[in-house]
Formats: structure tokens, sequence, C-alpha cells
């Protein structure tokens, strides 16, 4: 494999850790909410895998069991936002805290218990595309089912009434509860599915990549996906774009550390999201936003 095939082998499967929350915390605030407990639905999904496999020797069921998680964070959010009225930033923060203590305490006899990651699951012909075959076509099945699910998210948020109903939510509200929806149900619901999503990235980097659990293990993924979302003006291309960028950069510092180049470990370290934050921001200030009303009165608020 050349050095463009082995940086996108490495580059992929830390992509799709940050696409899963970035796309479901664009399917969250395209209805008007703001998750910064994204982290912890990471976390918790992240746990929650590792110890369904250990459990019960079954993968399938700990990514299950991580996307419960993830919703389970998410939908005490939106009962204290969507239902309570909440502010949304507190409430994420304190889920964030929350699971981030929860897990730690929970998953400290976990710690050092190796599990198989997920298995790779090569596609003939397409693995064997000299260069970025084994790299794209040669991962295992939680990457292939983000290859479909920005697209489907795209259609999904553009050709069904539903999904235009969703993106109305954050713009007018009244205007879709005229046209028969409800605003509030659509707002728990999309809320709970991005958490889904949130922990089904956590599997990605616990039984996709690592292989075990450690306590803090996100690494704060779930702010850098807020980020990528607000940066990538609330579309999903923007979104896959701003997630395989991250892991790109998060390829570079590997392949910086592993040759041995004298920089600084916490530079390195810092690489990923940093590289990502500017680009998506120097991006940004070309073209329209397609932020939600209510997520652009958020954000001037906030400024």
């Amino acid at each position: 494999m050349n050095i463009v095939g082995e940086t996108l082998a490495t580059a992929i499967p830390g992509s799709v850790a940050l696409l899963y929350p970035s796309l479901g915390e664009l399917i969250s605030e395209r209805t008007g909410v703001t998750n910064l407990g994204t982290e912890g639905s990471m976390l918790s999904g992240a746990l929650a895998g590792i110890a369904v496999t250990l459990a019960t020797g079954n993968p399938v069921l700990g990514v299950l069991a991580a996307a419960v998680a993830g919703a389970a964070c998410a939908a005490v959010h939106a009962l204290a936002v969507v239902l309570r009225g909440a502010n949304q930033l507190a409430s994420g923060l304190v889920i964030w805290f929350l699971a981030l203590g929860v897990t730690s305490v929970l998953g400290s006899p976990l710690n050092g218990k190796i599990v198989d990651p997920l298995p790779a699951l090569r596609i003939p012909v397409l693995a064997s595309i000299p260069g970025i075959g084994p790299a794209l076509f040669d991962q295992n099945a939680l990457v292939y089912a983000a290859y479909l699910l920005a697209p489907a998210i795209w259609l999904f948020l553009t050709y069904t009434r539903t999904g235009l109903a969703l993106r109305a939510t954050g713009e007018r509200p009244a205007v879709v509860f005229a046209g028969g929806h409800n605003p509030t149900a659509l707002r728990f619901s999309a809320t709970t599915v991005g958490g889904a999503l949130a922990g089904l990235g956590g599997a990605q980097l616990a039984l996709g990549i690592v292989g075990n659990w450690a306590n803090g293990m996100t690494n704060g993924y779930g702010f850098v996906a807020v980020a990528v979302v607000i940066f990538a003006r609330w579309t999903p291309l923007g979104v896959v774009a701003g997630s395989y960028l991250f892991g790109v950069a998060l390829a570079l510092a590997s392949v910086i550390q592993a040759n041995g180049i004298g920089v600084n470990q916490y530079l390195l370290d810092s690489l990923p999201y940093a590289v990502t934050i500017i680009v998506l921001v120097l991006v940004s200030r070309f073209g329209r936003s397609n932020a939600p009303e209510s997520q652009r009165d958020a954000l001037s608020e906030t400024v």
C-alpha cells in the first residue's frame, strides 16, 4: 500500500467516529436544538458498546447498545430542553459532566480488558483498486454504513415531507404545526436520534478502532462535532467534508509521530482539531449560511 493508501486507511476510521455525531447534531440543530451533551452520548455509547460486547461476545449487540445509550443521554437533554424549556447550553454541559463521571466510575472495572475490534469486511473487486481500494473497501460495517448515511440524511431532509417539516421546525414551528406536524415531537425525536448517532460514533471509537475502554476516550470528539456542524453551514455535505478533513489531519499526526519527526507531542495531539476548525472557519466565510433561524438567534446572542 502506498503512502496515500496508508494515510487513507488511518484517516477513514477516525473520520467516521466524528461523522456519526456530526450528522446527529446536524439533525438536532435543524429543529433548533443544540446538544453540547453530544460528547456525553459518545462516552456512554463507547462504554455500553464495550460492556455489552464483553458480556455477550457479540459486537453487533455492542453496537446496538451503544446507540441506545447515546439516545438515552440525548433523551434526557430533550426532556429538559424541549419539554421543560431549560437552557440548551447549560443542559448539554450538565449531561456531559454527568456522563463523564458516570462512565468513569462504571467503566473502571473494564479498564485493560480487550475486545476484538469489529471485523473488516472486504468488498471484492473494489478493495483491489490500486492505492485507495483497501483503505475504502476493507473496513468494518460502521464505516460502510457511514458512506450511505450522509446521502440518506440529505435525501430525507430535502425530499421527504417529514424531513421538510423537521427543517421548518427550526425556522417556523407555528407553520409546521399548522401543516399537521407536532414541532415538539419533531424536536424530541431529532435530538434523540442525534444522540443515537453519537453513540454509534462512540462505538466506532471503542469497537471499530481501539478495542478497549479508557476513561474520557472520546477526547472532545463530541464538541468538535458541534463545531463542524456550525462551520459547515448546517449542510450534510459540509459535515462530511469537515469530518474527513479531521480524519486526514489525525492520520497526518500519526504519520509524523510514527516517523519520529521531532514535533512536540501536545502540538501533535492538537493538530487535527486546530486544522479542522481553521479550515472550516475559512470555508464558512464564503457562501450563504443555512443556519435555522433559531440557531442564528442563539449564535448572535452568544457572540
